[in-house]
């Protein structure tokens, strides 16, 4: 036995709802963490439980510097520090053995056992899958045709528990697919070449089959590839002959663990000996040794190889990916708040939310042409044209990937070059983006705040007299087969000239069929609506039923002062052809996003970017993506994340708040520092437009 490191820390439980004290010993030879109720029990050798670090993830808390987990197989354990000084001691221990662990082995004879056995009862699974769709279906005819409401409310009840039901077991099902595929491993010359993880390994089907499989204390390899999560008895403890041994199982002294959300799941760093990027414009020399593009100062003329290319971003089947997916699923529960836990790198997409943000704005001509119409009642239809035609540019892909999570103070800044406008090439010296002209529509966005995580953002076209205030607080929760992403905030669109503003809200997104090929939908109610004139707009993004309709419908609704009847309908696809229907009878194509022409933001190269600027901090993270370097781009990751969680330690010693750059708080709003509305009223009326008549 190899004592890497020894010492007291505290571990939650819900037998006692609360802290315990326990005398922790780390294994370092073996991977294995013990404890012990007490150092003179550790001496005695009465073992209280232990937990195998075999591919453990290592969870952290940001708000709570003391803390820290550890997840092996369906199980989390809690435990607490004395200081922050002591976790961080004791999470380099943790990493150091985790990454010193050698893959176990499964034998030939329990694999062949295993796959005869599984896909029996996987195909028991979807019988009984079949058999409860079809009386969940009798069940909804019998509501339907029922005549007493009192019944029909009983009847409702049952039924939401067995669609509960049912999409468990579909969840269920999946994985086991999953698993099935994985399972069948080639054998080459004779040798069974490993697959990796399973998502079944350690399950007993021994029931299944004519004689039962003796174990004979053969280790099993575990999903992700942990050790099966068991426990002892309150009172059972280990005798002083198996102090050194090695469990084939992690054992807690108490039965249910409770899980919590952890920050960051860290993984063993590495160097990479071949391109090693310490500065993020070290990508930059690469991309551009390997297409041989000079970079070019003028920010119009500059192309970003990382992100101004629309590449197929292809996640391919997620089975591929079975094991790391199967286990996010196995530690979360339905209506958990995601925000803090880590997905896998590889489903990221290569850009910041931040960015996300400004390519709503894709169309510029679109936002800018409400501004100059002349009838509030053209103007809101041209407010709900615009938006209704900005989604499909913020999702490019069917493929549902997450953005980076923008970190504290993170920028982005960018324009658009209206088209047909007028050639002013005067700079709006004193707007968001002072190398922008006063005909370019100019975007900033910041993270102003990391819990909640809330990003701010603001565009304004100087000469056509528009902007836009706007803040997002994304909150994610998982859904069973699904992940919904809400998104918290409201937008202040003002066309300053007629001294209207209309806010404007989000819908959801969901990201659907996570377990095999993830897209993306829409789906939620939104209000539009313009105090001053009375006009306002109803609009609806739909979210596919089970069985039939389309996927991506949308309709909306919108309605002059004091009206209960729309002027017009519409109704299409977000990211197809909206068509609307008028009062009049006319019927005319509204939007169609297959044609619309998406404008190329433009952004300054990365050698005239701040630190804090998205492309740029992100950079190493996009490059080594592109490049499927996911090992390498999740260690970029990490380092970000722990840059952050630094200088906020570092701010609380020297007890300093974050201050924003761009953007303040109004109350529950954020809005950005100087607006152009504001700076509008201080100017002279000599400089100021004329309102149209």
């Amino acid at each position: 036995m190899a004592i890497k490191m020894e010492g007291p820390l505290s571990k939650w439980t819900n037998v006692m709802k609360g802290w315990q004290y326990r005398w922790f010993v780390l294994d370092d030879e073996s991977g294995l963490l013990s404890y012990y109720t007490s150092k003179d029990k550790m001496v005695k050798g009465s073992r209280r439980g232990c937990v195998r670090l075999k591919g453990a993830i290592i969870g952290i808390d940001d708000e709570d510097e003391s803390t820290f987990t550890i997840t092996v197989d369906h199980k989390t354990f809690h435990f607490q520090a004395r200081d922050e000084d002591e976790r961080e001691r004791w999470i380099e221990a943790l990493e150091c053995a985790i990454c010193n662990i050698g893959a176990p082995k499964a034998s030939d004879a329990h694999q062949a056992s295993t796959l005869e056995d599984f896909e029996k009862k996987l195909m028991e699974t979807d019988a009984y899958l079949q058999l409860l769709i079809e009386q969940n279906e009798a069940l909804e005819k019998k509501i339907y045709e029922c005549p007493n409401e009192a019944d029909k409310e009983r009847y409702n009840v049952i039924k939401v528990t067995a669609d509960a039901m049912i999409e468990a077991i579909k969840h269920s099902i999946i994985q086991l697919q999953i698993s099935k595929e994985n399972l069948k491993e080639p054998v080459v010359n004779g040798t069974l070449h490993n697959a990796g993880p399973l998502i079944t390994d350690g399950a007993n089907f021994s029931h299944y089959s004519a004689s039962p499989r003796q174990d004979n204390n053969n280790q099993c390899r575990s999903f992700f590839p942990f050790g099966t999560a068991i426990e002892f008895g309150k009172n059972e403890t280990l005798n002083a002959s198996a102090v050194d041994s090695f469990p084939v199982t992690s054992y807690s002294s108490s039965e249910d663990e409770e899980f919590y959300d952890a920050e960051e799941q860290k993984s063993p760093k590495r160097a990479d000996p071949n391109l090693a990027l310490t500065e993020p414009a070290d990508c930059d020399d690469v991309i551009q040794s390997a297409t041989e593009t000079p970079v070019i100062s003028a920010a119009e003329d500059y192309f970003d190889e990382l992100y101004d290319t629309r590449d197929n971003e292809d996640l391919g089947s997620m089975e591929e990916h079975g094991s790391i997916i199967g286990h996010l699923l196995s530690q979360v529960r339905i209506g958990m708040d995601l925000t803090k836990v880590v997905l896998p790198t590889f489903i990221l997409e290569r850009r910041s939310l931040l960015e996300m943000f400004a390519d709503f704005f894709a169309h510029p001509d679109a936002f800018t042409k409400i501004a100059e119409l002349p009838t509030p009642k053209e103007r809101m239809v041209q407010v709900v044209r615009w938006y209704l035609g900005a989604f499909h540019a913020g999702r490019p892909s069917e493929i549902a990937k997450k953005p980076y999570n923008p970190i504290l103070g993170e920028t982005f800044k960018c324009h658009w070059q209206i088209p047909d406008s007028t050639d002013d090439r005067e700079p709006a010296s004193d707007g968001p983006i002072p190398w922008a002209s006063k005909d370019n529509l100019a975007f900033i966005a910041e993270q102003v705040s990391h819990h909640p995580p809330i990003s701010a953002f603001y565009c304004e076209n100087y000469n056509r007299r528009i902007s836009l205030d706007g803040y997002v607080w994304t909150k994610s929760k998982f859904l069973g087969l699904s992940i919904g992403v809400h998104m918290i905030g409201e937008c202040v669109l003002s066309v300053i000239d007629y001294d209207e503003e209309y806010t404007l809200t989000f819908p959801s997104g969901y990201g659907r069929s996570i377990l095999t090929v993830p897209w993306v939908e829409l789906g939620g109610k939104i209000l539009i609506n313009c105090a001053k004139t009375g006009f306002s707009s109803q609009v609806e993004f739909h979210t596919k039923p089970f069985y039939g309709s389309k996927k991506h419908r949308v309709t909306a609704q919108i309605f002059e002062p004091n009206d209960k009847k729309p002027f017009v309908n519409i109704e299409g696809e977000w990211n197809g052809v909206m068509y609307a229907k008028w009062a009049t009878g006319k019927n005319e194509v509204f939007v169609d996003t297959k044609t619309l022409p998406i404008i190329k933001k433009i952004v300054q190269p990365p050698d005239q970017q701040g630190p804090l600027e998205s492309r740029k901090l992100w950079r190493n993270v996009t490059f080594y993506l592109k490049e499927k370097r996911v090992d390498d781009a999740t260690e970029e990751k990490h380092k970000l994340e722990q840059r952050q969680r630094d200088e906020a330690k570092e701010r609380k010693e020297q007890g300093k708040k974050w201050e924003t750059q761009f953007f303040h708080e109004v109350g529950e709003h954020w809005v950005y520092h100087n607006p152009l509305v504001k700076r509008l009223k201080n100017k002279t009326p000599q400089t100021q437009r004329k309102r149209p008549a």
